[in-house]
């Protein structure tokens, strides 16, 4: 199994209320779960966020955590509420109405990667999702919250960026004749997990870094930007997604030969999105 559920990189001296979480970057397979499986090994990377996690692992000097998955997407979706349980795949589980993500094999477990293509031949037994669940989803989201806990008591809010990539087909449809194709799509639920001011900022970094950004379609945000963003509470959390085309060949799933560039530009995003949560220095009073 996993090493560890989760990588905790913290800064020196926090000095933003900002949270970077990165939960779907793992690419750490045990080999006998890939054995098992029935896609090839690159088959079931399709549906990582490749390389998410080293596009923002300058957070902590920035002065913030970095929050990554210890397992990959494709064994257990930290994306997802832990009652996602999938019929089809899981002995046991219960029907709760219609859920899309279940229905397309995308539950906490997932039964799909990217394409559709199965990834068991037939299904597993309910305390092997169960077990899964407590031993990597439960701690991840236990240091995430208590992650937005620090950031809450230490600043008065807490601001999450919760980090993801998205294939570059993704937003084939969606874009007007003749508009330039999003480079980032921001996902707050509509406004419903974080304040408009805090999404134009974060929209803003972007921006000034000349990418083109769109909001929550066709990604709003899932299971972390619902529960984490209360923004009456001082909480809120934004979606990040990033064409993955800009630093990686999707086919080979490698860093493009200008990946050092384009990370370097991430570095200088990072900081901006920082100091969003970085506390106002008020004037000194005359005397």
């Amino acid at each position: 199994m996993f090493k560890a559920a989760y990588h905790l990189h913290s800064p020196t001296r926090r000095t933003t209320s900002v949270v970077f979480a990165s939960p779907h970057s793992s690419c750490d397979y045990p080999a006998a779960f890939l054995a098992q499986a029935l896609p090839d090994a690159l088959a079931m990377r399709s549906s990582e966020d490749a390389f998410v996690d080293r596009l923002f692992d300058c957070a902590p000097s920035h002065g913030a955590p970095l929050l990554v998955a210890g397992t990959p997407r494709a064994f257990v979706d930290l994306n997802r509420s832990a009652d996602e349980l999938d019929p089809a795949l899981i002995h046991g589980a219960r029907h709760h109405g219609h859920n899309p993500r279940i229905a397309s094999g995308l539950g906490v477990i997932p039964r799909v990667v990217a394409g559709g293509r199965a990834i068991y031949d037939g299904k597993i037994a309910l305390y092997e999702a169960q077990k899964r669940i407590e031993l990597y989803w439960r701690p991840y989201h236990a240091a995430l919250m208590a992650e937005m806990n620090r950031a809450h008591e230490a600043f008065g809010d807490a601001i999450l960026i919760d980090c993801h990539s998205m294939p570059h087909e993704a937003l084939e449809g969606t874009v007007r004749s003749g508009a330039r194709r999003p480079d980032v799509v921001l996902g707050d639920r509509f406004g419903g997990s974080a304040s408009r001011e805090i999404t134009d900022r974060i929209e803003a970094a972007f921006t000034r870094a000349g990418l083109v950004v769109a909001r929550n379609t066709p990604f709003a945000g899932a299971y972390i930007t619902q529960t984490y963003g209360r923004p009456p509470r001082g909480r809120h959390a934004v979606q990040v997604e990033i064409d993955r085309a800009l630093y990686m060949d999707e086919r080979t799933i490698t860093p493009r030969s200008d990946f050092d560039e384009f990370r370097q530009l991430m570095n200088g995003i990072v900081a901006e999105l920082a100091e969003i949560g970085r506390p106002v220095q008020m004037p000194l009073a005359a005397e």
